[in-house]
């Protein structure tokens, strides 16, 4: 059996969990998601403990075991006390801002790039002098938070060899030497 798989999910208080055939839609104080899984897979409430069951000890129901749990363990993690990521800006002259949920970057180009954020997602940005600018965002759909966050690394990826872009805070990018200084 999946080691994922079979590890039970506990259902904080405040957050009530409805089954329906082929869909488990929990609703808690961050807000209501739900999760399409096969009709197939067996999911049990019992005492604030939720448990999932394959149907067989097929290949494709061993790997979808625990990938299914997963998605149902950060459903409920979602509803009841919510994701965030973490950003910084590093290099001369970058800079972030928002106002509302439209954030403005200034990361190297000719222009700024401009970035609206869906509804769903809190942005926070931060500047303090002496420090890199800082982007954080909240949610409780892990899935829409990192694929938003993957979007914002991708305007200025790290590079290797001064370390300048946009990284998840405490990323450490791996760094290359550069060119020799001449030849002796």
């Amino acid at each position: 059996m999946s080691r994922v798989g079979k590890a039970p999910i506990s259902i904080p208080a405040g957050t009530v969990v409805t089954l329906t055939p082929g869909v488990v839609t929990a609703k808690g104080p961050k807000g209501e998601l739900s999760q399409d899984i096969p009709v197939t897979f067996e999911v049990k409430v019992e005492e604030g403990v939720m448990t999932i069951h394959r149907p067989s000890d097929s290949k494709q129901d061993k790997s979808l075991h625990g990938l299914y749990r997963s998605l149902l363990n950060n459903l409920i993690t979602g509803v009841s006390q919510g994701h965030s990521v973490n950003q910084e800006l590093v290099g001369v002259g970058y800079k972030v801002s928002n106002q509302g949920n439209l954030v403005e970057f200034v990361v190297g180009y000719s222009h700024k790039i401009l970035l609206q954020v869906p509804s769903e997602i809190t942005v926070v940005t931060e500047t303090v002098k002496g420090k890199n600018p800082n982007i954080t965002m909240s949610c409780c759909d892990k899935q829409l938070l990192g694929q938003l966050a993957a979007k914002i690394r991708s305007f200025r990826t790290p590079e290797p060899y001064k370390g300048k872009g946009i990284r998840f805070a405490g990323e450490v990018v791996r760094r290359k030497a550069g060119k020799s200084a001449g030849k002796k």
